[in-house]
């Protein structure tokens, strides 16, 4: 009995398949540089969150120099501490509120301070309330606030996301055994 050999075409099927669970893995990237996206969008551009680095000793034991504060925007009450910047003054500040109102202004004072701020934000100067602090990670702000980190970092998760899926090559019958083929000899 001779073997016979299916032709080439038969022998082989290419496929262009991704696992299901693949498919949703792929978008879990996207997902997560869209809600830090929405979380960290800046209130210069429109969105509620300001990222400010501490200076000085003033928030001592609460903050030190050079930790990150991010502060989003809401409603300020007394024993809040926020980011306002002041007239006149290139830059925030970073203070803890301990009297006034939002129509008024706040009366605010540093942790480590015996006096109160000259400034009294009002709710328009307010930057929003401290929410969280990163203790040292100030700088690393520079890049986080760069727009190229942003555009990088959505480069970089569409091209994952569009990059072509791998062609995978199936013999047909991969899973039976190979039959042995009668090697004809001329002696």
């Amino acid at each position: 009995m001779t073997p016979t050999t299916p032709p080439a075409a038969a022998r082989t099927a290419t496929t262009r398949t991704r696992a299901p669970w693949r498919r949703v893995v792929a978008w879990v990237p996207a997902a997560l540089v869209l809600a830090v996206a929405v979380l960290l969008w800046p209130t210069a551009w429109g969105g509620g969150t300001t990222l400010v680095v501490v200076a000085g000793e003033s928030m001592d034991p609460t903050f030190a120099s050079g930790d990150l504060v991010v502060a989003r925007a809401g409603a300020v009450e007394v024993g809040d501490v926020i980011v306002y910047r002041p007239d006149g003054v290139d830059g925030y500040v970073v203070h803890r509120v301990v009297g006034g109102d939002a129509a008024t202004g706040w009366t605010t004072r540093g942790d480590n301070n015996g006096w109160d701020d000259v400034w009294h934000p009002t709710a328009d100067d307010v930057a929003g309330v401290v929410r969280w602090h990163v203790a040292g990670l100030g700088a690393v702000t520079p890049v986080l606030a760069a727009p190229t980190t942003w555009i990088a970092l959505a480069l970089v998760v569409a091209g994952w996301l569009l990059w072509p899926a791998r062609d995978r090559t199936v013999p047909e019958g991969a899973d039976q055994p190979a039959q042995e083929v009668p090697v004809a000899s001329d002696r």
